[in-house]
């Protein structure tokens, strides 16, 4: 299959990253290269760094970006490891960074990757493949209290308890190895009344499996925070999210670093000398307009965040 990514608030994220032709960023979640293509186009002397954790994801970016290659570095390495990479490559402070937190239509589509609930493939939703640890251990061999806790926490699935009794019962008889698999599973655990809902009776479940999998919200919470410790002054951190536990974790994160004083009101002079380390730049989160939200369905739940170091 072709590496194709439909880039979310292409835009809305160039306009808040604010490039400077000579500035330093990093595009950390790189996927097919869309918003790299679109940033470095507006680099002059400037630096691109490309992070991706999947390996196919990079090697379709050098394709697309081939005509960039000299303004370009890529580190295959998991986001969460920015600070160390940045190091490793001697880049003491960058100008931006974005995030797209979203997986690319090619892992959601690809049958070999094991992303869809509409398409059978094998238990695997890595997006390292070096990586042992896949969906099948998830469903195979967490333990039924742990399967509700993934669930339910991560897919806020109001049946986690039924859904992960129904894996534990089935897996009894023998493991449980595709997509598809998984699907009848979860179905057969859910009421006649949700399955006639309006979203996939199996999506939340598959969310949930997947972030467990790459242990996605760990790293978001490492990564951003430590986005914007590398960022100049003036610097600025884009976040696109696509589900509200992501979206909580970086609202909080930048809404601690805009906060100044955190004395109680009553006090007549502060004592604790805390001060804004960075500004939002966007108040609340920006939504894909309509236009975009009918050319690429995919937008429709995605939120951009953007703060500025001071």
């Amino acid at each position: 299959m072709e590496f194709c990514h439909t880039s979310v608030l292409l835009e809305e994220c160039l306009e808040g990253l604010s490039i400077r032709p000579d500035g330093i960023y990093v595009d950390a979640t790189t996927g097919g290269g869309g918003h790299s293509l679109a940033i470095v186009q507006r680099l002059d002397t400037g630096r691109l760094i490309c992070f991706d954790r999947d390996w196919e994801a990079l090697t379709a970016a050098k394709i697309r970006l081939a005509d960039y290659l000299g303004k370009i570095t890529f580190v295959q390495s998991n986001f969460a490891n920015l600070k160390e990479q940045l190091a490793r490559l001697e880049v003491a402070s960058i100008d931006g960074i974005l995030f797209d937190l979203g997986v690319s239509s090619y892992q959601l589509d690809n049958p070999q990757r094991g992303f869809s609930y509409m398409r059978d493939a094998p238990l695997d939703m890595r997006m390292d493949q070096t990586q042992d640890y896949s969906a099948w251990e998830v469903v195979n061999q967490e333990s039924e209290a742990e399967l509700r806790r993934v669930i339910g926490l991560y897919g806020e699935e109001r049946f986690a308890g039924r859904i992960a009794a129904a894996i534990v019962s089935k897996r009894e008889a023998a493991p449980i190895q595709t997509t598809f698999q998984l699907v009848d599973v979860i179905k057969s655990a859910m009421p006649a009344a949700a399955k006639k809902e309006k979203q996939h009776p199996a999506k939340r479940t598959f969310q949930a499996i997947r972030i467990q999998v790459n242990g996605e919200l760990r790293a978001v919470e490492t990564a951003v925070a430590d986005g914007l410790t590398c960022l100049k002054p003036g610097g600025r951190c884009a976040v696109i999210s696509f589900h509200s536990l992501e979206d909580r974790i970086v609202k909080h994160i930048f809404q601690e670093g805009a906060r100044g004083c955190t004395c109680p009101p009553a006090f007549p002079v502060c004592v604790c000398g805390k001060t804004p380390r960075i500004r939002l730049v966007s108040h609340g989160s920006l939504t894909a307009g309509q236009e975009e939200q009918c050319e690429n369905p995919r937008a429709r739940s995605a939120r951009l965040r953007v703060a500025e170091k001071l």
